[in-house]
């Protein structure tokens, strides 16, 4: 048996980030991934988050909104988001805009991957 790897091509991602002048308050990203078994790509949404300080202001959101919108004008044929056990309001707001909780997530990490505080 013979394995090979290749490029997969049309695989990029986008950064959508929200901004106050010079002050970031938030991003997140739209991974466009191409699949062989569909003509179109599909999408997941990674890393959304919105600094503590500029939290319950809507950002998160808009974020969300301008991924879903951003997976669309792709044209990809999912959107997928992730998320953490422990954040139910995460989950919440997912679920307002018609994300079905359709699976587990199971991961492994090479690297500390936890973000440090940036407080």
């Amino acid at each position: 048996m013979e394995f090979k790897k290749a490029r997969q091509e049309g695989c990029y991602s986008v950064k959508i980030t929200a901004a106050e002048g010079a002050t970031v308050l938030g991003w997140a990203l739209l991974v466009v991934i191409a699949n062989e078994r569909h003509a179109e790509p599909y999408g997941l949404m990674e890393n959304v988050y919105v600094e503590r300080e500029h939290r319950g202001k809507g950002i998160g959101t808009k974020l969300v909104e301008l991924v879903i919108s951003e997976a669309k004008e792709r044209g990809c044929y999912k959107l997928l988001a992730t998320s953490r056990h422990g954040k139910p309001e995460v989950h919440t707001l997912y679920e307002r805009f018609g994300f079905a909780n359709h699976g587990v997530e199971f991961r492994m990490n090479f690297i500390d991957s936890e973000p440090k505080q940036r407080d």
